[in-house]
């Protein structure tokens, strides 16, 4: 009977597809006003256009590379005679089919916000606050059920295909599945890197120069960055962020349905993640029609709008699930029976914890919370102190974050059947509660799509704000924009946290299989074994004292500074050039700061691509290339100590970038509402310059560390055959 389940795949992943299109239709219908915004709005698709078309050209050579290079690994021993590849014969499809279906999340995203921003500033300048939130969140709509509705039909099919076309076993569905998201990670990795090092080099050189050292407002078509910052909240913050988001979610499902086959659920195991994704993508539809707001600037009724809509989906999906766990495990085998309510308990506390970690956030960056309050009022006592102000703040705000994500992971894990007392005593059963910690992941983003919906809004209003500067709308116009892109940046950090959190997840269950799979490696064709856990020949040693593992830990929180170090660099080297050009054609285009001569935009977006193609290559081969070299180096034990390195210092420092990039922006959006001298004053300046500091690490190397963990994970699992035939350590 569970079987006969899968059709909810298709119709979860159905109307996710068709609200999308309902969305597109319903912001293509919104008028897009002037002629005056309308050219501004097709120079910034325009560049837009042009940038995501040569990175993705860049991106499907190194597709094809690997797709050769897993082809090999998969098929070469074959044709030598032997029984079996090192990879699966169904690796390389996979692979490609996830970094495709990744690749278009971020062009569908930024092909719908660069229609929306136009239609939105027309918006607020014409029917007002609610209005023109509305055309924002319906684009950001678009995004969110996009990645949700095809993860979902993706993995449905590669499923069906596996079990029931070509009849292969749980351990290679499993396999396959991981390729699958290795893909998206990879795929993700370079849009978000590539993305994030684009559009904060031209924020970064846009403020520097236009801001601080001419004095002129943001978005003043005086600037000649100013068209390349709008095209960056597209490309980076609108479509970066879509395939990060396509990858948390579809590898919170592929690291839950892996562990599912060692936990003995079989299909059930399939199921369950699938349901709670259809459950939430159903629930996140009904939550977009709360989202509405009052004509009133208030950063507290703005939140409150938004938060309203995805309090109600998650809670319509916490119910809803209930009788639907206790029908699929009715109905499966007496493990998941046993565990049933264990199960349901997980998934509450996924999205108990989502949301806890969101009010970490929210708290830490929003400009109507305390601490960011208290950062804006530092800039009175200069630069310095503002900045100490926001590294503490970062730092002090990865505590309750940490906190409740290890404390929802041990509470999954104990739920759902980790630890269980039979006669004999206490029994653990580590896939069953590692399961369950997985279903969490899963369960935190299973309102993904109006999480998401409520982060993408933000770089449209953003932009719409930039194009009221521009066209010269009335000043109210701009005050409204700039209340929704503060919400906005509130949003995106919230959405950011929600990304890291459940990748936290993620990565722990990935990482166990890697465990699993590396054990059932190492004792293929012994038959001396029949203790799974006593193999003194054919086990891991993974103490923490054992030189591989300790190596490898240190080796992979040095991998996660470093990539850190690449993704800042880069933006650096990138906003350099911004500056000396924008420097140059104030020097050099006579009437230009008289307002008299255009600058030229097309020079800054040209910059910035170059750029952000050269610069995303590094750090993305670090984190792929990583993973081979320890198990090359370290073996199957080093490779675990190097995972759990990135998973356990990647989490802590991207949220103590995330969140103090998050409240320098905020506390520079509190001075411009006219707090502390309001913009142009001295505080402002001190306010600018840390958010030049902060955007780099909230967004570039802060959110890419999502995809850094799931990379590393997801190519250790399907390079595992490389690791043991060619390790040192044995």
């Amino acid at each position: 009977m569970i079987e006969n389940l899968y059709w909810i795949g298709y119709v979860g992943a159905g109307a996710a597809l068709l609200f999308a299109l309902i969305q597109i239709i319903k912001v293509i219908k919104y008028p897009e006003g002037s002629e005056d915004i309308q050219r501004i709005a097709a120079a910034i698709r325009e560049g837009a256009n042009a940038f995501m078309k040569r990175q993705y050209s860049t991106v499907a050579v190194f597709l094809g590379i690997m797709f050769v290079i897993l082809s090999s690994l998969a098929y070469i021993p074959l044709l030598m005679g032997y029984e079996e590849g090192l990879l699966n014969p169904f690796t390389p499809f996979a692979f490609i089919t996830g970094g495709t279906i990744t690749a278009l999340c971020g062009v569908v995203g930024m092909k719908i916000s660069t229609l929306a921003n136009s239609r939105t500033a027309h918006a607020a300048a014409t029917q007002g606050l609610n209005r023109a939130l509305r055309v924002s969140f319906a684009s950001g709509s678009v995004m969110g059920f996009i990645v949700n509705g095809l993860a979902v039909l993706e993995l449905t099919i590669w499923f069906m295909l596996l079990r029931y076309v070509f009849k292969v076993d749980d351990a290679t569905i499993a396999y396959t599945m991981v390729t699958f998201g290795m893909g998206v990670a990879v795929v993700a990795v370079f849009a978000r890197v590539g993305g994030g090092i684009f559009t904060k080099a031209a924020d970064v050189g846009a403020d520097l120069v236009g801001k601080v050292e001419a004095g002129i407002p943001e978005d003043d078509p005086r600037n000649p960055a100013v068209i390349a910052d709008n095209v960056g909240d597209n490309v980076g913050d609108v479509a970066g962020m879509g395939a990060d988001l396509h990858e948390s979610n579809s590898n919170a499902l592929v690291a839950t349905i892996a562990i599912s086959f060692g936990a003995g659920y079989g299909i059930a195991g399939f199921m369950l993640p699938i349901i709670v994704s259809v459950v939430g993508i159903l629930s996140s539809i009904l939550g977009t029609f709360f989202v509405r707001t009052k004509e009133n600037l208030d950063q507290k009724s703005l939140l409150n709008s938004l938060r309203g809509g995805v309090y109600i989906a998650g809670g319509i999906a916490a119910a809803a699930t209930l009788p639907l766990i206790l029908f699929v495990a009715r109905n499966a085998g007496p493990e998941m029976f046993a565990n049933r309510w264990g199960i349901y308990g997980a998934v509450i506390i996924g999205i108990v914890a989502g949301f806890i970690v969101s009010l970490f956030t929210e708290y830490y960056t929003s400009d109507a919370s305390k601490p960011t309050v208290e950062l804006a009022e530092s800039s009175k006592y200069g630069t310095g102190p503002l900045m100490i102000g926001g590294l503490a703040l970062g730092m002090k705000s990865a505590a309750g974050p940490i906190v409740t994500i290890s404390g929802a992971a041990l509470l999954s894990f104990i739920v759902s059947g980790g630890f269980r007392y039979f006669d004999a005593g206490l029994i653990l059963d580590y896939n069953a509660g590692l399961y369950g910690i997985g279903l969490a992941a899963v369960a935190m983003l299973a309102t993904n799509a109006i999480i998401l919906a409520t982060d993408a809004f933000g770089p449209v209003a953003d932009n719409a704000g930039g194009i009221a500067q521009m066209a010269n709308l009335p000043e109210e116009v701009r005050n409204r924009t700039d209340a929704l892109d503060s919400l906005g940046n509130t949003t995106a950090a919230t959405g950011k946290g929600f990304a890291i959190a459940s990748n936290a997840f993620t990565g722990l269950a990935l990482l166990v299989s890697f465990v699993n799979i590396g054990l059932a490696e190492l004792r293929k064709g012994c038959n001396i074994c029949t203790e799974y856990l006593n193999c003194a020949e054919h086990s891991l040693n993974l103490s923490i004292v054992n030189p591989p593992v300790l190596v490898g830990f240190f080796a992979g929180s040095a991998v996660v500074f470093l990539f850190a170090a690449l993704c800042m660099s880069a933006v650096q080297r990138a906003a350099q050039s911004i500056v000396g050009e924008v420097r140059r054609q104030f020097k050099e285009i006579e009437g230009l700061m008289e307002g008299t001569a255009k600058a030229d935009y097309a020079s800054c977006v040209d910059i910035c691509t170059r750029g952000a193609l050269k610069e995303m290559i590094a750090p993305a081969m670090l984190v792929i290339i990583g993973p081979i070299a320890a198990g090359i180096l370290l073996g199957v034990a080093g490779v675990v100590g190097y995972l759990a390195g990135i998973i356990v210092v990647g989490f802590t420092l991207a949220v103590f970038m995330l969140n103090s990039g998050g409240a320098w922006d905020n506390a520079k959006k509190y001075i411009e509402k006219g707090n502390l001298g309001g913009k142009g004053s001295i505080n402002h300046r001190a306010a600018v310059i840390g958010d030049t500091v902060g955007d780099p690490l909230k967004d570039t190397a802060g959110p890419s560390f999502n995809n850094v963990i799931t990379v590393s994970c997801t190519v250790a699992i399907v390079f595992i055959g490389v690791t043991l035939a060619f390790s040192l350590f044995h």
